[in-house]
């Protein structure tokens, strides 16, 4: 039996929403920062691994795979609080980011170019916040 809109949306029954996909979007925010630093996608495992350990575990669409975040790098994310969304597609985590780096380029955020009004009314993008606090080449293998 499927939970109702009004338990879904007034309740607690807990009634994650995925798409067709089987997977809900999480965005993860640093917890002292408040910043944003990653947008990722969670199957149903990785939602269930991520409650179940503490830590934060992602569904890579391009691999196609469970991933731990930070099982690479070494950059772990432990969850200090995980919220959804008032319709349950939704997940936001809260984390507290070790080694100081979210980003598979090595940056500190995801979100490390703004984008502005160029000439004409164009978008034009420049970086902000972009230092590297790894080498991705050294700990990934690759350029």
């Amino acid at each position: 039996m499927s939970a109702t809109s009004k338990e879904i949306e007034e309740g607690l029954t807990f009634a994650p929403k995925f798409d067709a996909a089987g997977l809900v979007t999480c965005v993860t925010t640093d917890a002292t920062s408040g910043d944003v630093l990653m947008v990722a996608h969670m199957n149903d495992e990785a939602l269930r691994k991520t409650i179940a350990t503490g830590e934060a575990w992602y569904f890579s669409r391009s691999r196609g795979a469970l991933w731990r975040k930070g099982e690479s790098s070494g950059h772990l994310q432990r969850v200090v609080e995980m919220r959804l969304d008032c319709d349950q597609d939704a997940v936001w985590i809260r984390v507290e980011q070790t080694g100081g780096a979210a980003c598979h380029t090595g940056r500190r955020s995801c979100f490390y170019r703004a984008v502005t009004k160029g000439e004409g009314g164009a978008a034009r993008m420049t970086f902000v916040d972009s230092d590297r606090v790894f080498d991705p080449a050294s700990v990934y293998g690759k350029t």
